[in-house]
């Protein structure tokens, strides 16, 4: 069944869907899934988005692996595949039936050094990496594999086999604006903040540039805003009546970004002794921190989208509020919170809210 030198050739049944996508089912043993197969994780290299997968798993690999390591087991999980243009499928002979919509064949893999392989991982890593380390020679694994090379089509069927999975929500949020797909409606409502999220996090002109934690940075010094925060803030904001709900998403997204550059910005300069801080040393860079400030633009935007002097209108409202923070140090006046008390649990962020809410009423009334 193996060829240990070029290829692993395997018996594997063939059909199509969506009009001219190969899609195969087969079995191959444990230890050649990682000969066969790369993963393609996520990362970003010049600020592209490379890849999909999340790190791996060490102590869930470990689990499996200890457990593939019991003998006699029963493994009937598929691993999905993507597999390149590359492999050849060889249909056995005989006569075919007209109203046959599958082939049986046989379908050769080429084996490859690791980042040149003609195979990527969608969905199992965690799986095959244990198959991997139990070297599981004599396990065959079910796969389900499609014909395609093309990482948008690979990060899709990630995302919607995923779906329903325990995956990482930064991870979904960071790969959705890189899908052009059709999604489900609770996905599709989340492409656009983490788009905007994105543009956030690398655009040069971006008070948020180099600041967002996602998962392809994961471990880096710099950031210090999770983008989970953010971009839940920013999605609140397309709520109706809130401050990006006015603008039509028809035309693109610049609108939209450029509001958000405008008062994060003014946030970033009004508190700069508390932007850039890690979240230990600054409530303002925290999780209930964002989503405060995120909420606040509202009411300080709808002011300011009717003034020819937009940033200014947004400095002057936060230049108000400024005295009343204690982002750094202190405590909240009327709420009785140490500055570093503050956590992003529904009790903080909502009492938070009703405060600078109310304090941006009261500081805005003309005075008479």
């Amino acid at each position: 069944m193996k060829d240990p030198t070029e290829n692993i050739s395997i018996r594997a049944l063939r059909t199509l869907q969506s009009g001219d996508v190969n899609i195969y089912a087969f079995f191959i043993y444990g230890d050649q899934i990682s000969r066969v197969a790369d993963i393609s994780r996520v990362r970003r290299d010049d600020d592209e988005l490379v890849g999909f997968q999340r790190r791996e798993i060490k102590t869930h690999v470990s689990a499996i692996a200890e457990f593939l390591g019991g003998g006699n087991v029963l493994f009937p999980n598929a691993i999905i595949l993507a597999l390149s243009p590359e492999v050849k499928f060889e249909k056995s002979r005989g006569p075919k039936q007209e109203d046959e919509l599958v082939e049986a064949g046989r379908l050769t893999i080429p084996v490859r050094p690791e980042g040149k392989r003609a195979a990527w991982i969608v969905d199992g890593q965690q799986r095959a990496l244990a198959l991997a380390k139990a070297k599981r020679s004599d396990l065959l694994v079910p796969v389900i594999a499609f014909e395609s090379s093309e990482i948008a089509v690979q990060r899709e069927q990630f995302i919607l086999v995923n779906k329903a999975k325990p995956l990482p929500s930064r991870l979904i949020d960071e790969l959705l604006p890189e899908v052009g797909v059709d999604l489900p409606r609770d996905l599709s409502m989340r492409k656009t903040p983490s788009a905007l999220c994105h543009a956030l996090s690398i655009d040069p002109g971006s008070p948020f540039r180099g600041l967002i934690r996602r998962e392809s940075n994961a471990g880096a010094t710099g950031p210090v805003v999770a983008d989970t925060a953010l971009i839940q803030a920013i999605k609140d904001n397309f709520r109706l009546g809130g401050s990006l709900s006015v603008y039509s998403t028809e035309a693109g997204l610049d609108q939209h970004y450029q509001t958000l550059c405008i008062y994060w910005t003014q946030v970033r300069n009004v508190f700069s002794t508390a932007w850039g801080k890690p979240p230990s040393e600054s409530r303002l860079m925290h999780s209930a921190g964002i989503r405060v400030m995120g909420a606040l633009m509202d009411p300080i935007w709808t002011r300011a989208d009717s003034s020819a002097e937009k940033a200014e209108s947004v400095r002057q409202s936060l230049e108000r509020l400024a005295p009343y923070c204690r982002w750094t140090e202190g405590e909240w006046e009327e709420l009785g919170w140490a500055w570093d008390e503050v956590q992003a649990t529904q009790k903080h962020i909502k009492g938070l809210k009703a405060y600078m809410f109310r304090k941006d009423r009261e500081l805005s009334r003309p005075v008479t």
